[in-house]
């Protein structure tokens, strides 16, 4: 009986926190701020610095608008990326589960941002290697997005949260 309560409470908590993001970031970030925008952006940015330290040519886009599109010169074309792929969604759900899973405050106060910054850097991985592939094998973009990425990102997070869960929400006695 009590896993079910402690398992309820858990359940009720994530759905709690991720219906006021959800509802913050539809009322009020999405459409009065530009979040998104400048996540996005960054992301273009570290794209672009990541493809030239290995060595591509890029296509230059001299805009001086926050861009979400990056390619490197002679491939098919340049990748778009959209909201629903700048990872700021992934950060709230895995901050909301860590929030409602029993465990230290203080270990939530740096492991949320640990993770949040571990997500980024493997989602920023996903948007290089994207990038790479529609210059090398532009055929296998769509599966790669949608099917391999897509479990890698998501398996990364259930690790983070597995680490969280059976390494650093218990509380440890304190040594005689």
């Amino acid at each position: 009986m009590l896993l079910d309560r402690g398992l309820t409470k858990f359940l009720s908590l994530g759905l709690v926190s991720y219906l006021v993001w959800y509802i913050a970031y539809q009322y009020f970030l999405k459409d009065f701020t530009l979040l998104d925008e400048y996540l996005i952006h960054s992301m273009v940015v570290a794209t672009e610095g990541a493809l030239r330290a290995m060595g591509f040519a890029l296509y230059e886009v001299t805009s001086p608008d926050l861009r979400w599109q990056v390619g490197i010169a002679n491939s098919v074309g340049m990748l778009e990326i959209g909201a629903p792929c700048d990872g700021l969604v992934l950060f709230a759900l895995f901050a909301a589960f860590v929030l409602a899973f029993p465990g230290p405050a203080k270990r939530k106060l740096w492991f949320i941002p640990v993770g949040i910054v571990a997500i980024h850097i493997a989602n920023l991985i996903r948007v290089i290697s994207l990038v790479i592939l529609n210059y090398y094998r532009p055929s296998a973009l769509s599966f790669n997005h949608d099917y391999t990425w897509t479990v890698l990102v998501y398996g990364f997070i259930f690790w983070l949260w597995y680490v969280w869960t059976e390494k650093l929400s218990r509380v440890t006695p304190l040594s005689n």
